[in-house]
């Protein structure tokens, strides 16, 4: 992942996602063609919802393909750490199965906010118990925040909602940690926040108050306003970390005296202490102010070390520094590794710090934004430095000092090949185990990595780096395709492009989908009749400009790309004729008038036709029996387009829906998230003419004339939709559905073209938002699920 493409997702989903919570409700065998759908049945007698169905669930492997912005090792039981993410959830490693172990999945639609993680605190004394403070965004729009404590490492949690809110996936989500445990009173924890100052709970997280004392670290926006800054860069990102000192305490051992506060502050005073339990704070005289705390580390020996940035990250960095604090003597030193000179072309800061745990002169820094640099230094990229003797030395884990390549490091990209042509960036956290000096981890945009020999460097030898992020699956899943015959799954994910899943259980050897390497995929569909046939759009890698659009005449297992109808032509939807011989591509931006209408071509590519009557931004699918027809629709206006000619022309067809069309205003904005399934048009596999509309709002069956539509029953809301083999015996294809039937929410699978549906999922199997669904047509009951921060999941009946 891109720092770029982040960021935009970052706001992007932001615009999305609370605008959709806040709106909606908050609320294998098998051949090409897949059996009928029955005509949709009249209103069944009895319920509707009939019940659970016994799942298996598991991701789909592409291991990490997200921000890990935080590690947080426990101080004394070997091999216990946790993980966050900035909007896929927290994790627990599990030493036995070497993987890690998803704790969040329980969170609802309705609490998808939840699933930004902004802090984890652990117990010192008690392993079991761990700390998270949960909550994506603090927009308007978005809800509160909650702080969850497990007694059992994360297996169960007490939920306690808090008015604050967190900024999981904002700026500044890799500094910290902001939540501390006193680790001498287990029972009283400090919480830094973004807008709402210092908070204190004495009873274990169960109840918190605002600590009044507290300075006031409000920043002075106007000039950033005045100037047009992005909301995502503004400012700091509030108070990013507390650190409690073990050595002071009180005389009856019931709690620290001296406890430490960072503020995302430059140009003022941005350390603040407390000798006193808390009661009252003071700067700490002396402290550097030029750049921003991102991370801080206490020593053994009460050396504080804390690493700065020009910006909270992961928004650009031009300077920043590493100093060390003698909490003794009150003296501080600049031990910067390596000093940004951006008149040299090196203009980058510092996100993370690190000290060995058993040797308080051992420590680690990483850089930030040194990646990016052009280049007058040779070999120029992110590095971590370590020195053995506090500071006064550094030696370059990877480049070495200027990049002058000394020490080297050693990648192994096998656990997740699709990283090797990513250059490390986003390096936000890094940690040294421990229970194990040579052991160390640290974080990326796309995971992270880690080392079992972290002291060959002190002897000038290269360590060696593994991807640590095996169980870790973090993207979000912007279309993926089943096809008839082939590979299990296609996917289309956001900063990674997307992959060929030839074993569900392993990542694709050969990496993303290529070429040409996308950014983000949008959209990706094989032809029913002639699977071979693949067809991708996105939007190209800024590493490789190339076209955005992508073919495979292969199944997926060889890419060409295709040449733009325009030059403006990305992302969109793409859809594809029964046979794979025609292509029509909606891309981005024609509905605002920056791309018009829709292109057609049945050459591969090589050259392209505009659609004549179609209204701009409207969804194109082809029918999945019929190499000559397409369709589209547009639901606001009561319209089928309907071509016979393989999209050379469209033409209108009224059509009418029971309960009334939706309303095309300010309701259109509250109909879910605007990258799912919903408001959607679905052709039956291997029917001719037979149409499905998945609204957000009901799910209605009706034919490619026109006319009315019948509308399903027990269907209330809807988010995603789509098709799988039928069950044993019958003759109609499964439905699967994510939304809410009769008045339950979850992911359902009809087997009876609607008259009845099962619940497949459970309330510990629910991810939050999910974006896609997809049954498999060669496997009876599989179905793929597209979350939003949790990756792609499949679940098989048990």
């Amino acid at each position: 992942m891109t720092g770029n493409s982040h960021s935009t997702r970052a706001r992007r989903l932001l615009l999305a996602t609370v605008a959709a919570l806040a709106l909606a409700g908050c609320q294998t065998d098998g051949g090409r063609k897949a059996p009928p759908v029955a005509a949709a049945p009249s209103a069944p007698q009895g319920p509707v919802l009939a019940g659970q169905a016994p799942y298996q669930w598991k991701n789909v492997q592409i291991v990490g393909g997200g921000f890990v912005d935080g590690i947080i090792f426990h101080p004394t039981v070997p091999g216990l750490r946790y993980a966050r993410t900035d909007m896929g959830g927290a994790y627990r490693w599990d030493e036995g199965a070497k993987r890690w172990i998803p704790l969040l999945d329980w969170v609802s639609y309705a609490d998808t906010n939840l699933m930004g993680v902004e802090s984890i605190a652990l117990d010192p004394h008690n392993p079991d118990r761990v700390y998270m403070a949960l909550g994506t965004y603090t927009a308007p729009q978005a809800p509160t925040g909650a702080i969850v404590r497990s007694d059992d490492r994360g297996r169960t949690f007490r939920r306690v909602d808090v008015p604050i809110k967190f900024g999981g996936n904002e700026n500044g989500r890799g500094n910290g940690e902001r939540l501390a445990v006193d680790p001498n009173d287990p029972d009283t924890l400090y919480l830094g926040t973004r807008h709402d100052g210092l908070w204190v709970s004495h009873d274990g997280a169960s109840t918190w108050n605002r600590v009044a004392s507290f300075p006031d670290v409000t920043e002075d926006l106007s000039k950033e306003i005045a100037a047009g800054a992005s909301p995502w860069a503004r400012g700091g990102s509030g108070l990013v970390f507390v650190i409690f000192d073990p050595r002071s305490a009180t005389k009856d051992g019931k709690g620290s005296r001296t406890i430490y506060v960072g503020a995302s502050l430059k140009g003022r005073d941005n350390l603040f202490r407390s000798t006193d339990g808390g009661r009252t704070w003071t700067p700490v005289p002396g402290q550097p102010t030029a750049n921003r705390p991102t991370r801080a580390a206490l020593a053994a020996d009460g050396t504080l070390y804390i690493s700065y940035g020009s910006s909270p990250g992961p928004t650009r960095m031009t300077d920043g520094a590493v100093w060390k604090l003698d909490t003794r003597r009150g003296k501080w030193t600049d031990i910067t590794p390596e000093k940004p000179d951006a008149a040299k072309g090196a203009a980058f800061g510092y996100a993370a710090v690190a000290v060995d745990a058993h040797n308080p002169k051992v420590v680690i820094a990483s850089s930030f934004d040194r990646h990016r640099q052009p280049g007058s230094y040779p070999g120029l990229g992110e590095d971590i430095f370590r020195s053995v003797d506090g500071g006064k030395t550094w030696h370059g884990v990877f480049g070495g000092p200027k990049g002058d390549g000394k020490n080297g490091g050693v990648y192994d990209y096998s656990l997740a090949p699709y990283v090797k042509p990513t250059p490390i960036h986003w390096l936000f956290d890094i940690e040294i185990d421990p229970a194990n000096p040579d052991h160390a981890l640290f974080t990326t945009g796309y995971g992270g990595w880690e080392t079992f020999d972290l002291t060959a460097v002190d002897k000038g030898q290269p360590s060696h780096w593994q991807v640590m992020s095996t169980g870790i699956e973090e993207t979000v899943g912007m279309a993926f395709n089943s096809p008839v015959q082939g590979a299990p799954l296609i996917s289309a994910i956001g900063d990674y492009g997307g992959f060929v899943h030839w074993d569900l259980d392993k990542p694709a050897p050969e990496g993303a989908a290529s070429s040409p390497l996308f950014g983000n995929t949008d959209s990706v569909v094989s032809a029913p009749l002639n699977p071979g046939v693949v067809v991708r759009v996105g939007i190209h890698d800024e590493r490789y400009p190339a076209p955005n659009i992508g073919y495979s005449l292969d199944g997926g297992r060889s890419w060409k790309p295709a040449e733009m109808p325009v030059p403006e032509a990305k992302r969109g939807k793409v859809a594809v004729s029964a046979d794979g011989a025609t292509w029509v591509w909606t891309p981005q931006g024609a509905k605002e008038g920056l791309v018009s209408g829709a292109f057609v071509t049945t050459d591969h590519g090589a050259t392209w036709t505009s659609a004549q009557g179609l209204p701009d931004g409207v969804r194109v699918i082809g029918d999945a029996a019929d190499p000559n027809t397409f369709y589209a629709l547009s639901l606001f206006d009561g319209k089928l387009y309907v071509s016979t000619d393989r999209a050379a022309h469209f033409q209108a067809r009224p059509f009418t829906l029971p309960n009334g069309l939706p309303t095309p205003a300010a309701v259109r904005n509250g109909r879910g998230d605007p990258r799912g399934g919903q408001d959607a048009l679905y052709a039956t596999p291997g029917r001719k003419g037979d149409l499905w509309i998945a609204a957000f709002d009901g799910l209605y069956h009706g034919t490619a004339d026109g006319g009315a539509y019948t509308r399903l029953p027990g269907v209330e809301e809807l988010h995603a939709f789509g098709f799988g083999k039928a069950a044993p015996g019958a003759d109609v294809a499964a439905l699967y559905l994510v939304g809410t039937i009769d008045h339950q929410r979850g992911i359902f699978r009809s087997d009876d073209a609607g008259r009845h549906w099962v619940r497949v999922n459970d309330d510990q199997h629910q991810w939050g938002l999910i974006l896609q669904v997809s049954g498999d047509p060669k496997r009876y009951g599989r179905v793929y699920v597209g979350t939003h921060g949790r990756g792609i999941v499949y679940g098989d009946p048990q």
